[in-house]
């Protein structure tokens, strides 16, 4: 869990045999499920309430280094620093 914002908890996953094909994460609210990449902030899969998905990409576009980093370190295989949340 990297962060979590407005009941928003947003997550990062590793998959050490295997290399994902774009850096992304998954952002959950309540039943919903988004994920959106991080080379651009882009939803690629999924979908979220549509002030959820404001809150989310709007995060996201700020945190995009820290977010990049994250990637790579859990690639790479360690664990990933936590990101502040939306205020």
């Amino acid at each position: 869990e990297l962060a979590r914002f407005f009941g928003i908890i947003i997550r990062m996953f590793a998959e050490p045999r295997s290399q994902h094909s774009r850096p992304h994460f998954h952002a959950y609210y309540q039943d919903e499920v988004a994920v959106y990449a991080i080379d651009k902030i882009e939803l690629l899969a999924g979908s979220l309430s549509p002030r959820q998905r404001r809150m989310v990409e709007a995060w996201a576009e700020i945190h995009l280094d820290e977010l990049q980093e994250d990637w790579e370190r859990l690639q790479a295989g360690f664990t990933p620093y936590k990101i502040d949340p939306l205020r």
